[in-house]
């Protein structure tokens, strides 16, 4: 989805943010982008190789911040994701329609 094309047409001043999947930025693209600062930086949960192998070129260049794939979490998120689950176990025993369902028809 996003390769060298769209890269350039960011702004150097733009930080690209990706916590979906790795594939979905080309890697030498962006490496090229960040290495030349052409864009100021990223921001990424995700990579082309998960865990990210300790020789790759994403952990030395200064701007990159790069998060364990858990950028979904935050304070609280278990309590919460419990919290969820047992309020829906609760509804599908009583025959009630559950929180958060999904919906095939939307892909998702």
């Amino acid at each position: 989805m996003i390769g060298r094309k769209e890269i350039a047409l960011m702004k150097p001043t733009a930080i690209l943010v990706n916590t979906g999947r790795g594939a979905l930025v080309d890697r030498e693209a962006l490496l090229g982008a960040l290495a030349e600062r052409r864009i100021m930086g990223a921001g990424l949960d995700v990579y082309h190789q998960e865990p990210l192998p300790p020789d790759d070129p994403l952990w030395t260049l200064p701007n990159v911040v790069l998060t364990p794939h858990t950028s979904g979490f935050r304070q609280g998120h278990w309590d919460h994701v419990i919290d969820l689950f047992s309020e829906n176990l609760r509804r599908f025993l009583k025959g009630e329609e559950v929180a958060f369902r999904v919906l095939p028809e939307l892909g998702y």
